[in-house]
């Protein structure tokens, strides 16, 4: 792999295979570019997952916070959920969250946060990067560099917000098998186990920086491979995955079956939309259509983004919180209003469990009650300057004609029939293009071949 290929910078923040592509150069220019982009004087929170380059992007990142001024809060080893509550909780301008999320070992990724843990609007990122591409720095002089102090209280802190949010008593009676995937949901989960005497049964719950157990991706695939076939062995209520950063997770239900990544928000908004004034779900164009039917059920209304952070914040910001229910993606990743619309893991794996309490039915049950939708996706590397041909030569087969379908063009493209659609997009943290297709019913195995072979044959 290039360098060049090696390396994203974009919205997203900075992304990259640590070495041939992210170097200690880029983490210090942009931590420098984000300490001067900060509107607000204050703090910022640093907090990294366990990879082993996590150290030398943390001292990175941390040296040119202080450079600028900035006083820093350090949480050492923390998902990116308890960064984003900490800095709310303290007051603090923003915060750096150094892990890679989903990606191999080899990967690090440093992702930035303002005010209040919010991630940063479309105008907000494209802002930083400006800052990052025009050098814009803020250093000052040796009296008036930033300090350095450890927070160790951040994990039971958060914690407890979880504590009187969900009835804890209750939880702790369903037995879950939790694959950690060598990340930090493992600090979270042993305190759950630890204090409130959840039935918790960890596998890859050692902190690994570079031998991770299997890819830490939230996939029905790796479900499948991993996780489902021990849930029956340890009369398990569910199976939870998680990511490395416990931001996202996939599910498997009693009987040891590996459920879709896209359903844990439909599961969520089902049980969450009779609870609350909002009635918005906020989701992407490559979201299943199940949430659609979910939220029509619960008097609900879907909202539709292009995919990536910054189209879900800027959605965020265009309704009052009291107006949206939930907000998600199809990777496993939903964000609640009652933990101020954060991508956490943890939250969402509690909410599930509170759902099959409540309805007192097994997930099983739960699941086979929804009309039954079949996703694939898949993904073609593929230059960028040939991603224009081939959107337009899919949207004049698939969007015209007698036959068409209704085309959205506002990420990609993606085109919907009433019983299928798909969407076909460039993605933002890698160099290849997206293939994503759904059918009620089957799965459309030819409509989802047909697209690669037509991306595949543009490359």
């Amino acid at each position: 792999m290039t360098p060049a290929r090696a390396l994203r910078i974009s919205q997203v923040g900075l992304r990259g295979i640590v070495g041939p592509g992210l170097t200690a150069a880029h983490v210090l220019e942009f931590a420098s570019a984000f300490a001067a982009f900060l509107p607000e004087a204050g703090p910022v929170v640093v907090a990294r997952d366990p990879r082993a380059s996590g150290a030398m992007l943390r001292e990175g990142t941390i040296a040119a916070l202080m450079a600028s001024g900035r006083d820093v809060v350090d949480l050492g080893v923390a998902p990116t959920p308890v960064l984003q509550h900490t800095v709310a909780r303290l007051g603090a301008a923003g915060g750096v969250s150094i892990g890679a999320s989903h990606n191999a070992p080899e990967w690090n990724a440093l992702k930035f946060f303002t005010q209040g843990g919010r991630y940063l609007s479309s105008a907000e990122a494209n802002e930083l990067l400006d800052f990052y591409h025009l050098r814009r720095t803020a250093f000052v002089d040796w009296s008036r560099l930033g300090t350095l102090r450890c927070d160790e209280t951040a994990i039971d802190a958060y914690v407890a917000e979880l504590a009187e949010a969900f009835d804890f008593d209750a939880l702790r009676r369903l037995r879950v098998l939790v694959d950690c995937a060598n990340g930090t949901s493992a600090l979270i989960l042993r305190r759950l186990m630890e204090r409130y005497g959840f039935d918790l049964v960890l596998l890859n719950a050692q902190l690994e920086g570079v031998r991770f157990a299997h890819d830490p991706s939230t996939t029905a695939r790796m479900v499948a491979l991993q996780l489902a076939p021990l849930v029956g062995h340890v009369r398990a209520d569910a199976g939870v995955l998680f990511d490395a950063d416990s931001d996202r997770v996939a599910l498997a239900d009693e009987r040891g079956r590996a459920l879709s990544e896209e359903l844990v928000l439909p599961l969520i908004a089902d049980h969450v939309l009779p609870r609350g004034p909002g009635r918005l779900v906020i989701t992407n164009l490559s979201t299943t259509a199940l949430v659609d039917d979910v939220a029509a059920r619960r008097g609900g209304r879907v909202v539709r983004v292009a995919v990536g952070r910054q189209a879900a914040a800027d959605a965020l910001c265009t309704y009052r919180p009291d107006q949206i229910a939930v907000a998600g993606e199809g990777t496993g990743a939903v964000m609640l209003p009652r933990f101020r619309f954060v991508y956490d893991g943890i939250a969402s794996m509690l909410t599930v469990l509170a759902m099959v309490l409540e309805r007192q039915q097994p997930l099983s049950t739960i699941v086979d009650g929804y009309p039954r939708y079949s996703i694939l996706k898949g993904e073609v590397p593929l230059a960028p300057a040939r991603v224009p041909a081939l959107l337009t030569r899919l949207c004049d087969r698939y969007a015209t004609g007698e036959e068409a379908g209704t085309a959205n063009v506002l990420d990609g493209l993606r085109v919907e029939w009433p019983d299928r659609w798909f969407h076909v997009r460039v993605s933002q943290t890698e160099p290849i293009v997206r293939v994503i297709c759904e059918q009620r019913g089957e799965p459309p195995r030819e409509l989802f071949e047909a697209l690669l072979e037509e991306a595949r044959s543009r490359g």
